[in-house]
């Protein structure tokens, strides 16, 4: 909702109807979603007024890179999570042999992040590179 308006130059008290064709609505209505106006009378008085209309796009081509970097979060977080568990066995342990066992699972634990963070970089250098293009 919007603020309730105090000033009387504010307040919005009469009326315009017009009318316009399938054109010019279309035309409205692309505003009206692509904008943050609540309504095509809102998108008119900004036309009216010369106001700014702020619009808003999406780039279609980021999605992938995005959806596989949420991915890499993801595992990444898991690995972490092993690697905590196995960090704490071997602190529980009281032999060398089991010692050795979960710093070699730990390794390969970390072998796993390695190649996850390089993956990473790759996406973001190339984000970077579409991002400084523009």
């Amino acid at each position: 909702m919007s603020k309730k308006k105090t000033s009387e130059d504010e307040l919005l008290k009469h009326n315009l109807i017009i009318r316009v064709n399938d054109g010019l609505h279309q035309t409205l209505n692309k505003l009206l979603v692509e904008s943050d106006c609540q309504s095509i009378a809102e998108v008119a008085r900004k036309i009216l007024t010369s106001q700014k209309i702020n619009c808003f796009y999406k780039d279609a081509s980021m999605n992938a890179p995005m959806e596989e970097m949420a991915l890499i979060r993801k595992e990444l977080k898991a690995i972490g999570v092993n690697i905590n568990q196995q960090t704490r066995y071997f602190n529980a342990c009281k032999t060398d042999a089991e010692k050795k066992f979960h710093s070699d699972q730990t390794l390969i634990l970390f072998t796993k992040v390695e190649g996850k963070v390089e993956r990473l970089f790759e996406l973001i250098s190339k984000l970077a590179e579409r991002w400084l293009q523009k």
